[in-house]
């Protein structure tokens, strides 16, 4: 399964993903992205989901947003 954050800087916070994937994706209180279950973002289609390209894949040891929780 692939894992997935959100990068911050280049989210521009319009909401598109959380209501294409509301299983996968969430807006926190910065009105900034937030994956909730990669396994559900990747079923809308993963870094697909942003046309900001804010959406990435993790790799190796880096975490996963839905890993911080």
């Amino acid at each position: 399964m692939k894992r997935y954050k959100v990068n911050r800087d280049k989210c521009v916070g319009c909401g598109t993903c959380a209501a294409v994937c509301p299983r996968g994706m969430e807006m926190d209180s910065d009105n900034k992205a937030r994956v909730i279950s990669s396994a559900a973002a990747e079923e809308c289609g993963g870094v697909e989901l942003c046309s900001y390209e804010a959406i990435e894949e993790v790799n190796g040891a880096e975490l996963a947003d839905d890993d911080e929780r």
